[in-house]
């Protein structure tokens, strides 16, 4: 299982060295989009709608919007600089809760803590006392340039790490359109409803549920891929330096040839004056 970050989780005086795994896989069928024509994955390239030239990745400068066309610069330098800052620091389990407290709209993202070497037995430590004590300890933790607060709690003998949204990252359920005021509720509808609920309760088994959508989808792939309908991107040619030139000088001469239309233009209107001025 690859490790995504090491670090170690601070428990009052005690700090276990830890390891940090995904907990889970994005399973989505992904889809590359190709030229009809040739079959050929299409390229997207960074554009300067100004300057009208390709951007190279290093010479991208990050800006924050303020209003609209106004931006602060922030440079990588002073981002490295915070990130390291936050990194330094330990996963700090800041307090520890019911889990029953905290509403399932907070949840992101899981993580598996495993031990590090010589952590064991403060891992088994801090695993058996959260056990016993049926509670979560609320922590911190650095992830892609986001101080993230997590929940530490365990899963089947093993320490898990949920990331949790941050309140001012959850939207307002009162912003939602066309919520109903409380209504009338006819006791019988009610009761039935009830009934209904009550049949169809059972136990959470989650093999039990399946992405039916995506094994229909695979299903159609694979039966494509065997009966041969696969199609192959056509090579693109590689580009020598003198056409490479020859699409540069061209392109000049379409942007020159514009502007000497206005020169020329221009001239034609201020021609008279200047004959007027020569007599």
């Amino acid at each position: 299982m690859h490790t995504m970050w090491k670090g170690s989780i601070q428990f009052g005086l005690v700090s276990i060295p830890i390891k940090m795994h995904a907990a889970t896989e994005d399973k989505d069928v992904s889809f590359r989009s190709l030229h009809q024509k040739c079959h050929t994955p299409i390229k997207y390239e960074k554009i300067c709608p100004v300057c009208e030239e390709e951007v190279a990745k290093e010479d991208l400068v990050k800006g924050y919007e303020t209003t609209s066309g106004n931006f602060i610069i922030v440079t990588d330098e002073e981002l490295a600089s915070l990130k390291k800052e936050a990194e330094d620091k330990a996963v700090e389990i800041l307090d520890f809760i019911n889990i029953d407290e905290i509403d399932p709209i907070y949840f992101n993202r899981s993580y598996y803590l495993g031990p590090n070497e010589g952590g064991s037995r403060a891992y088994a430590l801090l695993r058996q006392a959260l056990a016993d004590s049926r509670k979560v300890g609320i922590a911190k933790i650095m992830i892609r340039s986001k101080e993230q607060l997590a929940v530490v709690r365990v899963y089947e003998d093993t320490l898990l790490m949920e990331t949790l949204h941050y309140p001012d990252e959850i939207r307002s359920a009162a912003d939602v359109p066309n919520v109903p005021a409380t209504e009338k509720i006819v006791a019988k509808e009610l009761e039935t409803a009830k009934m209904l609920i009550d049949q169809l309760t059972t136990e959470f088994k989650p093999a039990q549920y399946e992405d039916e959508y995506r094994q229909k989808l695979m299903d159609l792939i694979k039966a494509k891929e065997k009966g041969e309908e696969v199609v192959s991107a056509k090579t693109a040619p590689k580009k020598d330096n003198v056409t490479d030139l020859m699409e540069a000088l061209q392109a000049s001469v379409e942007k020159n040839k514009k502007k000497t239309g206005k020169t020329a233009a221009t001239k034609k209107r201020t021609s008279p004056a200047k004959k007027k001025a020569t007599s």
